[in-house]
């Protein structure tokens, strides 16, 4: 059964986060044509390429910032883990290895590609929803988690 808290339902800032997001990325790629992958843009601070280092690492800072500046005015809500830390590192290393796989995230694939029309970006994008959709119903539902 799903029920929805109708105190927590927003969906005005989730419009204003998504059109910001969409905004992000537009200019992102047409400033600098680059594609807002996350994992691309993170994993590219660590190869020292010449002349990337500054424009991915104001980007990252820029990620971080956000919720700093939001703390600043707002509270935040609370934290809540349900998991243990070994079990959070096998799902960290296993989602860096997808990314690998993918040759990008849900960010690069399902933000960007997917506005892009990019049918490589369609199936990575099925592909990672998928697999989150079956880890829930087995956690959840199959092994009672």
């Amino acid at each position: 059964m799903i029920t929805i808290d109708w105190n927590a339902f927003t969906p005005w800032s989730a419009l204003a986060g998504g059109a910001l997001i969409g905004l992000a990325t537009a200019i992102l790629l047409l400033l600098n044509g680059r594609i807002a992958g996350i994992s691309g843009i993170v994993g590219g601070l660590f190869d020292r390429a010449a002349g990337e280092t500054g424009w991915r690492l104001t980007f990252t800072l820029g990620l971080l910032a956000g919720p700093a500046l939001w703390a600043a005015f707002h509270t935040l809500p609370p934290i809540r883990i349900e998991a243990d830390y070994p079990l959070l590192v096998v799902a960290g290393l296993l989602v860096g290895l997808g990314t690998r796989y993918a040759s990008g995230c849900t960010s690069g694939h399902g933000v960007c590609g997917l506005s892009r029309l990019s049918p490589r970006s369609l199936v990575a994008t099925v592909m990672f929803m998928g697999a989150g959709f079956t880890t829930v119903y087995v956690t959840r539902h199959l092994l009672g988690g």
